[in-house]
């Protein structure tokens, strides 16, 4: 069912993109078509994440309301420190973390392959995570709005798998990590510019912690 869904909504922001060139939409109906596919998306990827959640949870346990504050600070610390002038921004969310990878950085154009030089610093990561175990971890691939709907969409879940993959070779446990692709759809800033394509093109990596009672 979820990919019937997936699969309606892909195909309505296809429609969309298609008579967009028509002017024949207004940007509220143009909006309504994209958000039901990153709504789709995100969902699927949401209820893969619960289970990867809950399978980990019962084997580490979980952090209580009060301590999560304390655990994310320092790993944020941590993260700030290992990643310091990698080209990878941390960015701080209430209680979770997000690791923002520049695409520029992380793979060739139009390319899922991980360049060699970033290796090292998934591995930072790895000995980071690893090191606070009461937190599970979503990768989201995104493209900027070059080429088809469908070829962006497949690009950003291999560049996001890539990632996964790699953040396993160095001992994170797969039952943490769940991934998803947004394709072009959650654009950081306008697609207007080379510099803002660049921008747009990219891996986040999002930490939450395990709750108690949740």
């Amino acid at each position: 069912m979820k990919k019937f869904v997936i699969a309606t909504a892909m195909a309505s922001s296809i429609a969309l993109a298609g008579c967009a060139n028509n002017n024949s939409l207004s940007n509220t109906q143009k909006g309504a078509g994209i958000g039901a596919v990153v709504g789709a998306l995100l969902g699927k990827a949401t209820g893969d994440h619960d289970k990867s959640r809950y399978a980990w949870g019962a084997a580490v346990g979980a952090i209580a309301g009060g301590a999560i504050g304390n655990y994310m600070d320092k790993q944020e610390k941590e993260l700030r420190d290992e990643l310091a002038d990698t080209g990878v921004d941390v960015v701080r969310d209430g209680d979770n973390l997000r690791l923002v990878m520049p695409g520029d950085i992380t793979f060739a154009t139009n390319s899922a392959s991980i360049s060699p030089n970033f290796n090292p610093v998934l591995n930072d990561v790895a000995k980071v995570v690893n090191n606070y175990e009461k937190t599970i971890l979503m990768i989201k691939g995104h493209t900027d709005d070059t080429g088809s709907d469908q070829h962006n969409q497949a690009l950003s879940e291999r560049r996001a798998e890539a990632v996964k993959s790699q953040l396993t070779s160095y001992n994170v446990n797969p039952t943490r990590i769940t991934t998803v692709g947004l394709g072009e759809y959650k654009p950081k800033v306008p697609n207007d510019s080379a510099a803002n394509r660049q921008m747009n093109r990219r891996v986040e990596l999002e930490i939450r912690p395990l709750r108690e009672g949740v």
